[in-house]
């Protein structure tokens, strides 16, 4: 007898699938019930140094990409391969096996309502018995041996393959897995409305990912129910590929959009600046000059030798909306004041508040009037842009796992054998078989089988 190789043994060893289950069980525990990727910063803050050193160090921050997570994935998938490697020489034997019913034993103690006479010839009854199984069972097979001659017909002994299915579909869901925490991705892009987009942040903080093609956000719609709360958001986009259109959509939440294999969320929404503020030199209601400011710069007055420097830049200064803080250097002396984007406003409110606190004259360099404009803010949409190449292998693991199921259940290999013998002047019709699970079931279709000889008119 071959000794048994020790690795092989190891690989093969239900105790070792059952071990990597759990592992893999807990694992996913671990993955559900702490915060992973960008999520876990939060936690990671409460930690004190040693738990957050550890736990980093262990990925369990990001545990479905982590070393070990993945050892336990291929060691599983190892396992069920050279199980499957195993069991495929047995199974095959058995799908191929028939067996002599003689040897088996089938007929011994048969009991009589198995046993049909008829006066027929044996050599006539076995060309009607052979035409009615093939209709009613399959192919029959023939084995003439003497005095007797042996019919033989079989139905589901590809049930023998289920397990074998059920491990190929899991290997393959596993192998779809990975190919989706590989090769896939999942990020955000915030596209303001009118604007296009072609690169996505990586969740993670992974870097960021070029697109082959842009995303137009055309329009966002945001409406409210009355109490404030957030009704409806609402993205209408456009897919612009190799120079032109190539398709529009609108992304809604819980209705995405998938254009090039990347399915594309609404997942947020907000307003951003349009631009740095913009000052406006005037003199005698027209404009000299507008310039885009930002602080710390400085730019010259056309006339009069003067420089202007943007000390400060408040988005609302003392509740009165935004401004800026100008220093004017020129030879006829210098002046520091506030230009505010409201001023009109603010003098509306505050009659006389310019005599009062000159500070707040945008008049006070004469004979230049200063305003300040500021950008408009522009809605954008947040989207969730995932790729999962994984999905459809997954999906045919799936159907796979499903079939193997099915099949170990609810299917088995049924045997069929008819003994016919000569009895007299006519012949005696034996029926027997074998299955390898449900005999109930089986004795079923064998009281079947007889009542449909029977009623074929072979009984005499």
């Amino acid at each position: 007898m071959a000794k048994k190789n020790p690795l092989r043994s190891f690989f093969a060893s239900v105790k070792l699938a059952v071990v990597l289950l759990i592992a893999i069980a807990a694992a996913s525990i671990l993955g559900t019930l702490i915060p992973q990727q960008e999520a876990a910063g939060p936690f990671i803050a409460r930690l004190g140094p040693v738990w957050a050193s550890l736990l980093l160090n262990i990925q369990a921050f990001d545990v479905f990409h982590s070393f070990w997570f993945v050892t336990l994935m291929a060691l599983l998938a190892v396992n069920l391969i050279v199980c499957s490697l195993d069991r495929l020489p047995r199974t095959w034997r058995r799908f191929r096996s028939k067996g002599d019913p003689e040897l088996i034993g089938l007929f011994a103690d048969l009991s009589a309502d198995r046993i049909i006479t008829t006066e027929r010839p044996r050599a006539e009854a076995a060309d009607r018995l052979t035409s009615l199984l093939k209709k009613i069972a399959g192919p029959v097979e023939r084995r003439d041996r003497g005095e007797r001659i042996f019919l033989y017909t079989n139905q589901g002994a590809f049930s023998h393959f289920g397990v074998l299915i059920v491990h190929a579909g899991v290997l393959i869901m596993m192998a779809g897995v990975m190919v989706g925490l590989f090769l896939g991705f999942e990020g955000y892009m915030n596209i303001p409305e009118g604007e296009s987009a072609a690169v996505v942040s990586l969740k993670g903080g992974r870097g960021e990912k070029a697109l082959p093609f842009s995303v137009r956000c055309d329009r966002f719609i945001l409406e409210f129910y009355e109490n404030g709360a957030p009704k409806t958001y609402r993205s209408d986009l456009t897919f612009h590929q190799n120079g032109r259109d190539v398709q529009s959509a609108a992304v809604l939440v819980n209705h995405p959009v998938t254009f090039g294999g990347i399915r594309f969320y609404q997942s947020s929404y907000g307003v951003m600046p349009g631009g740095n503020p913009v000052l406006t030199v005037s003199r005698r209601d027209s404009k000299i000059m507008e310039v885009e400011i930002t602080p710390e710069m400085a730019f010259a007055l056309p006339e009069h030798k003067a420089t202007v420097q943007i000390l400060r830049v408040e988005d609302n200064l003392m509740d009165m909306g935004p401004a800026a803080k100008l220093g004017v250097v020129a030879p006829t002396g210098n002046r520091q004041f506030w230009v505010f984007a409201a001023i009109e406003e603010i003098v509306a409110a505050n009659p006389g508040i310019l005599e009062q606190v000159p500070l707040f004259d945008p008049a006070s360099f004469a004979p230049y009037v200063f305003s300040l404009r500021m950008p408009e803010r522009r809605p954008y949409t947040g989207l969730q842009a995932a790729r999962d190449p994984g999905v459809p292998v997954v999906a045919l693991g799936a159907a796979l796992l499903m079939a193997g199921l099915l099949t170990v259940y609810f299917r088995s290999h049924r045997q069929f054998w008819i003994l016919l013998e000569t009895a007299g002047d006519g012949t005696r019709i034996s029926v027997t078989g074998r299955s390898n699970r449900n005999e109930a079931g089986m004795n079923r279709e064998l009281n079947w089988l007889t009542a449909a000889i029977g009623a074929d008119g072979e009984a005499g």
